[in-house]
């Protein structure tokens, strides 16, 4: 018989359940059919037959296939050491380290080496894992406006006298609104004030760059910031995050960041499959400029049609609708013409902010776009007419 501790953590769940049901934020597993507007797989690899092949061979010769353990006691294999450092020629960093997910790569690196007398500064609209880690720190945090380059320097130029060590962390390609951070000016804010910068590259790398080493190469900064952190479970078609960096930075994460420490590595026969996809990765310019193309494209005939796009300059594109049951209603109308689109809802982005995310990829064909924009179209027709009988009303 359930006591009645558990009793009450049941019924305190299903009270928040029901709570999420009546905002139309209650959210559950299922598979979508259609052409894939939510997938996270940039240049197409994931469904590439070379990089199954790869990875099939990489299991035919691989010892064992579990990782048994933490690097640190018997789950290491050399095959780590070799990607680590072909990630970082490619991330044009001295040193690198894997960490099993990119959650856990932002959650180890900044827990590990932030403390309580640090002081960060955060862009409002910092991915959860960034959130988390310096959460987890202690350290202080101060959110400054989203991509606001003046708020930014207000609030450094206010801590400017105090004598502790200062982190600006951003992302470069923002997630739910698809656009990119001046790191040019942010890196300049960092030299003027005494900080250093920690960026993550989840949605720039392999994407943007040279051959699709992110937007910290593309800028030029990869010797000057404290951290790069990019991610293999989007455009990689894989699994994992690096930490790239300063080889004193390597170093210090393997001996300090619990994230790895504390985590079964993965299997060695995995470092393979990275490896493909990084170096399928770096020959597909041709497939980085027509997504990109496309992106842009895209953008433009919706922002001719009405919609609110937010600052999008990527392969992301969110339509902001605003109430949860609109972006419902909207992203149902999509899925009923083939199109595999969710609606995107808080806590994920700010209340009366939800919005589908359209999540572009190297496989949608710019006459799957005209279609979808159509739909859009059409929807917009519909909310129309029914706005006008119910006045008529």
């Amino acid at each position: 018989m359930p006591s009645e501790a558990k009793d009450q953590f049941v019924s305190a769940m299903e009270s928040a359940l029901a709570g999420l049901r009546e905002r139309s934020q209650l959210r559950s597993c299922s598979q979508l059919e259609g052409i894939n507007f939510c997938s996270n797989d940039y240049l197409g690899l994931a469904e590439d037959p070379r990089l199954k092949h790869a990875v099939l061979e990489s299991v035919e010769r691989a010892a064992r296939i579990g990782g048994t353990g933490s690097r640190l006691l018997s789950g290491h294999d050399p095959a780590w050491n070799e990607l680590e450092e072909e990630f970082a020629t490619f991330a044009g960093t001295e040193a690198a380290v894997y960490f099993a997910n990119g959650y856990a790569a932002n959650l180890g690196l900044l827990s590990a080496v932030l403390d309580k007398d640090d002081l960060v500064f955060s862009d409002a609209l910092n991915h959860a894992s960034l959130i988390d880690g310096i959460r987890l720190s202690g350290a202080r945090r101060v959110i400054y406006a989203h991509l606001d380059l003046s708020a930014l320097e207000k609030v450094l130029r206010a801590r400017e006298n105090e004598s502790c060590r200062k982190v600006i962390v951003t992302e470069s390609v923002f997630s739910m609104d698809g656009d990119v951070a001046d790191l040019s000016a942010i890196q300049g804010l960092a030299l003027r004030y005494g900080a250093s910068l920690v960026v993550d590259e989840a949605h720039a790398t392999a994407v943007h760059g040279p051959s699709g080493a992110g937007i910290v190469a593309d800028a030029g900064l990869t010797k000057e910031v404290l951290a790069v952190v990019h991610t293999c479970g989007k455009a990689l078609a894989s699994a994992g995050g690096f930490v790239c960096g300063s080889k004193v930075l390597r170093d210090f994460l393997i001996n300090h960041a619990r994230t790895l420490i504390f985590s079964t590595a993965m299997p060695a026969y995995f470092a393979e499959q990275i490896r493909a996809a990084l170096q399928l990765a770096k020959t597909m310019n041709r497939e980085r400029e027509l997504l990109l193309e496309n992106s842009r494209s895209l953008a433009a005939f919706l922002r001719a049609d009405g919609w609110d796009l937010s600052g999008t300059a990527s392969q992301v594109v969110p339509i902001i609708v605003g109430s949860n049951k609109d972006a419902l209603a909207v992203a149902h109308f999509l899925r009923e013409r083939g199109f595999a689109i969710r609606a995107i809802r808080p806590p994920t982005v700010p209340v009366g902010s939800a919005r589908l995310r359209l999540s572009l990829t190297a496989r949608i064909s710019a006459t799957e776009l005209q279609r979808l924009r159509e739909c859009l179209k059409a929807w917009q027709a519909s909310r129309m007419a029914l706005s006008s009988a119910a006045g008529g009303a």
